[in-house]
């Protein structure tokens, strides 16, 4: 898997060592938690096979989705930056392979490695732009636009490299990552797949127009 990560093929062969002999795999049960929110944060994440959702549960008794995490991405890049607890949870929606990076290793790697750092800023500035989409699309646009919205997240290029068109994923998740119940996805997902966006099947979603989803609504 690290292989196949386009920042690993960028390291020479001695940091590519080093980042190999700093990663474990971890095996997380559906509905178990990857990382927790207030804990330390000790690694660096990237999901092998599975998929994850990053939320907060707030006071009011509220769960704030933020994103999911499809095979191929990873995350935690910027908790690994701070000297803070961790200010979210992680949680699988299926049982997930996990690699984990330990915290000595990224920042070995971040000290010694300019196309991996490349790589971080990169990385953390597509989050931003997605996170400032999604949290328009929360505030501002209706039901429909939301899953449109969480859909184009699980297939941004950057963050997501392993996605090409088709996932494999149920109403019940595109659900519990839009923060809608299963039976409102099932008519966006008839909107958008009328509209020409998508194609849902079950247990499976086809792309056809991935800029459409990410402007539809607004």
């Amino acid at each position: 898997m690290l292989r196949r990560t386009s920042w690993a093929q960028a390291l020479s062969a001695e940091d590519f060592a080093r980042a190999r002999d700093g990663t474990i795999e971890r095996m997380v049960p559906a509905g178990g938690f990857v990382c927790s929110k207030g804990e330390p944060v000790d690694h660096w994440h990237g999901v092998i096979e599975g998929l994850v959702k990053m939320s907060s549960d707030w006071a009011t008794g509220k769960t704030a989705s933020f994103t999911g995490i499809a095979p191929g991405g990873w995350f935690g890049e910027g908790s690994m930056l701070k000297d803070e607890p961790r200010r979210y949870d992680v949680a699988a929606l299926r049982d997930t392979r996990v690699a984990c990076m330990r915290r000595e290793t990224f920042l070995w790697l971040l000290d010694h490695s300019i196309p991996f750092n490349r790589f971080i800023i990169n990385q953390i500035n597509e989050r931003l732009g997605l996170f400032i989409g999604l949290l328009e699309s929360e505030r501002l646009l209706d039901v429909d636009a939301r899953v449109a919205r969480t859909m184009a997240a699980l297939f941004h290029p950057v963050l997501q490299p392993g996605i090409e068109s088709r996932i494999a994923i149920s109403q019940e998740e595109v659900g519990r990552l839009a923060g809608v119940s299963r039976q409102r996805v099932n008519r966006s997902l008839q909107l958008l797949e009328d509209a020409g966006f998508l194609t849902n099947a079950y247990g499976r979603i086809t792309v056809h127009d991935l800029d459409g989803l990410r402007r539809f609504g607004g």
